[in-house]
Parts: C-alpha cells; sequence; structure tokens
C-alpha cells in the first residue's frame, strides 16, 4: 500500500497537524508489523519553513525521533521537497530516516506509474514566482542563505512566510494555480502516467485528454489543525481518506 500527502506546513504553531501525522505514523507502523508492506510519500511543504538541516529547534528533533521510529518499525518514507522546505537536505534525512527524491519522481509499481512532484514548478503562470523560485535554487543563494547565523535565517524566513500570505491573496486564481499547458507537457514527458502532486490547496481529481490519452490528475489536500487527508494506492486504484 502507497500513501501520499502534501502541504502539513508542521510548525510549533500546528500541534494539531503533528498529532495527526503522528497518529498515521503509528497505524502505519502497526500494519507493517502485521506483515503488511508500507510506504508513504511525502510530496513537500512537510515543514512551514525550513532554515537548514542545522536547525536546533526541538520541534525539528521530535518531528525526526518520530519519523525515524516509523521507519525502524519498517515503513518506507521518502520525501520530495516543495516551496517551503526545498532546503532539506541528506543531514536531516539521516536523522528521519526517509529516502530523499528529485521534485519530479516517477514511481513505478506493479506495472503502474505515477508522476509524483510538489506542485509548484507547474504554476508557470506565475512569471514573478518562478523567477523567484529559479533565484532561490541556485547553489549561491542556498549557499549564502546557510551561511548565516540561525536567528537570522530565523527572521528572514518569518518575513518571506508573511509576504508569501500577502502575495498570495492579492494574486488572481489562476496565478496560483497550474498551467494546463506545462501540467500537460510533464504528463506527456513521462509517458502519460497518473500525476500526483500538492501544493495549490485545491484537492481534486482532474481528467486530462492528451493527445488522445485520458490520464488522471490528482491533487493533495493540504493539513490544518483541525483534518488532514491521505490519498491511497493500493496498486489498482486511488483512494482519499481524511485523517479527522
Amino acid at each position: 500500500m502507497f500513501h501520499f500527502i502534501a502541504d502539513l506546513h508542521l510548525s510549533p504553531r500546528t500541534p494539531g497537524a503533528l498529532g495527526r501525522f503522528s497518529f498515521l505514523l503509528l497505524r502505519l507502523a502497526r500494519e507493517r508489523s502485521c506483515g503488511a508492506p508500507r510506504a508513504l510519500y511525502i510530496l513537500g511543504d512537510f515543514f512551514d519553513a525550513w532554515i537548514g538541516d542545522d536547525d536546533d529547534d526541538p520541534f525539528v528533533e521530535t518531528v525526526a525521533a518520530r519519523l525515524k521510529k516509523a521507519s525502524l518499525a519498517g515503513v518506507d518514507l521518502f520525501f520530495l521537497s516543495g516551496n517551503r522546505d526545498f532546503l532539506l537536505g541528506e543531514a536531516f534525512s539521516r536523522r528521519a530516516g526517509w529516502a530523499l527524491l528529485p521534485d519530479v519522481h516517477l514511481l513505478s509499481a506493479n506495472g503502474w506509474q505515477l508522476i509524483l512532484t510538489h506542485g509548484d514548478a507547474l504554476c508557470t503562470n506565475d512569471t514573478a514566482y518562478q523567477r523567484f523560485r529559479e533565484e532561490t535554487r541556485a547553489v549561491k543563494w542556498r549557499e549564502d542563505f546557510l551561511r548565516q547565523p540561525l536567528s537570522a535565517r530565523r527572521e528572514i524566513a518569518a518575513r518571506m512566510r508573511k509576504d508569501s500570505a500577502r502575495e498570495k491573496n492579492d494574486k488572481a486564481e489562476y496565478l496560483t494555480d497550474v498551467s494546463a499547458a506545462t501540467t500537460e507537457d510533464l504528463i506527456r514527458a513521462h509517458g502519460y502516467a497518473t500525476l500526483i502532486h500538492g501544493h495549490t490547496h485545491r484537492p481534486a481529481r482532474h481528467d486530462h485528454f492528451i493527445d488522445g490519452i485520458h490520464v488522471e490528475r490528482w491533487v493533495l489536500a493540504d493539513w490544518s489543525e483541525t483534518a488532514g487527508e491521505v490519498l491511497s494506492w493500493d496498486g489498482e486504484t486511488l483512494a482519499r481518506q481524511i485523517l479527522s
């Protein structure tokens, strides 16, 4: 059984989301102990902000410890980064016991293929954001940012969160959703496989007809303090499960 989640935006300010996620890990570990293989794919924005693997906030270590416990119990954990946690690297991944994946990952199993991505790279109508995304993914920007003291990085992250919230409210809806043309190009480039992504906070199942081929696109839900959602794949079908 494969499970997919995204956009938990975990932080010390979201104890409800962390509690719900911890319950999910315990459930998967219990099912694994009964002999059922379990894999969890986290498709970005797991954390509300990530200032570097050297973050010494106790909250970070709490999350890492819970992930590691599930990993040691036999749950296969995978992570690909989002726009909030793209700086997350190998050091934290070792503490968490998960495997890092590239932002676009083709999952193949049982003759099926699923395209996994966070989704922000598909929002190409928002040219200003794409310029910012390209700038912050550059090696020099990353090195310059991570060279600063933790206190400075925390201030920068807090300011960026506020700016992001304000800009999102001011933007037209089509700018904060995926571009149909970019999305279909991605699907075409990966053999018309089913696409799963997050980022937009608009959970839905979309039908695309690309070059005469029907393809599904599943958008994962964002989590809140009162509810979360898991998309599960049993090898043949996808189904949503609400964690209230």
